[in-house]
């Protein structure tokens, strides 16, 4: 390409303080430096990391200005020294939670999906070689990372551990789903859980990572699937990807895990918390069967506050996990995901319910700050 190892200018969302809305602006993007791939995005999407980020909930998001986002599919623009597993033109999806392929986390081919070197880290936001940022403004003022990859931009820098390249028949609009949302909920389901069939299972918070835990466990044909969530019109969402039951909590006159039990026969076998509330996360771990039920959490719990859980619950048998990127290794089983989409044993049209062109952004966060999106995709093509 002729921009190779040169500057590019191309517009994106720059975050200026917590709350204010993204300006979309002309930045310069920097070629990248050895083991760094520098992307061409054509989708990307939003989800509520990007928003508490957006939102500053946390000291470490508050790095400003940012670029943030990391949900998106793109092709190859170009390659650093050192890169031997993609080219120009590669189609490729971006990852928060990367994998080098070298260091003991990554060589534990079973006992954890964390890499020593790019896991997910809310307080990065500089290159790992240099410790520097490859964005600019107009004015020359550095702009930061975000969660290894920042996406709100028409051109991005990333380590080349942060990406995935796929096939290249898959659909890059529905492939940006397999960035964060759909990759977490699904994995948690087939990988952390591993739900077998005829298994049970609770879905507290039916947003869209709630949503792909629904899609994992109906694949795995799971015998109850219990979606839970406050708002009644997540039912007829909830219900079109494979929820069996529905429980709204603010319709029942007892608590969500009494409710539950008696569904289930005791309890479920597994419950995932994707709300983010700690008052649910306890619900969904009393919620599951005493003797092997577990419980794994998966919401984003910004808050200070502790989990309320006496060390005696524990000896009833229930456990409680969390589970990053769904337990997935980001570049060597991913993959496999994109196939089975492309395949249609996972289905992914249900988790796109918007799509606007890259500078409605903001319009974007607001459909996800009132609820009324999945996942709203924007396209910078």
């Amino acid at each position: 390409m002729a921009s190779k190892g040169k500057v590019i200018s191309c517009r994106a969302a720059v975050a200026y303080g917590p709350g204010q809305p993204l300006v979309v602006e002309q930045v310069q993007v920097d070629p990248p430096q050895k083991m760094e791939v520098r992307i061409k995005i054509l989708f990307t999407s939003i989800c509520h990391t990007d928003l508490s980020a957006w939102k500053g909930e946390s000291e470490a998001q508050r790095a400003y200005p940012r670029i943030l986002g990391h949900e998106a599919s793109g092709v190859v623009e170009s390659v650093g020294e050192g890169v031997i597993d993609m080219k120009e033109g590669d189609q490729v999806v971006a990852i928060f939670n990367g994998e080098c392929g070298e260091r003991i986390y990554c060589k534990s081919s079973k006992k954890t999906n964390l890499c020593g070197k790019f896991r997910v880290n809310p307080f990065k936001s500089v290159m790992e070689s240099d410790g520097k940022c490859r964005f600019r403004n107009k004015d020359g003022i550095p702009i930061y990372h975000f969660l290894n990859t920042s996406t709100f931009t028409e051109y991005t820098v990333v380590d080349s551990a942060c990406l995935v390249k796929i096939d290249s028949h898959a659909s890059l609009d529905k492939m940006t789903l397999l960035s964060c949302g759909v990759s977490t909920g699904l994995g948690a389901a087939w990988n952390t859980a591993d739900v077998q069939t005829g298994e049970t299972v609770a879905v507290f918070g039916l947003g869209a990572v709630g949503l792909a835990v629904v899609e994992g466990a109906r694949t795995r044909g799971a015998s109850k699937i219990i979606g839970v969530d406050i708002n009644p019109e997540k039912r007829i969402k909830g219900e079109a990807i494979g929820i069996t039951d529905f429980i709204n909590p603010k319709e029942i006159d007892v608590p969500v895990h009494e409710k539950i039990r008696e569904m289930s026969e005791g309890g479920v076998d597994y419950s995932f918390e994707c709300a983010g509330n700690m008052q649910v996360l306890r619900e969904a771990f009393l919620s599951t069967h005493d003797g092997w039920g577990m419980a794994i959490v998966l919401g984003i719990h910004p808050t200070p506050k502790l989990l309320s859980l006496h060390p005696m619950e524990l000896f009833d048998g229930r456990r409680i996990v969390a589970s990053v990127f769904g337990d997935f290794k980001g570049k060597s089983q991913l993959p496999f995901l994109a196939e089975q989409c492309m395949a249609g044993v996972v289905k992914l049209d249900e988790f796109i319910t918007h799509r606007l062109p890259f500078e409605k952004i903001n319009e974007a966060f607001q459909l996800l700050l009132d609820g009324k999106s999945l996942r709203c995709l924007l396209h910078l093509s």
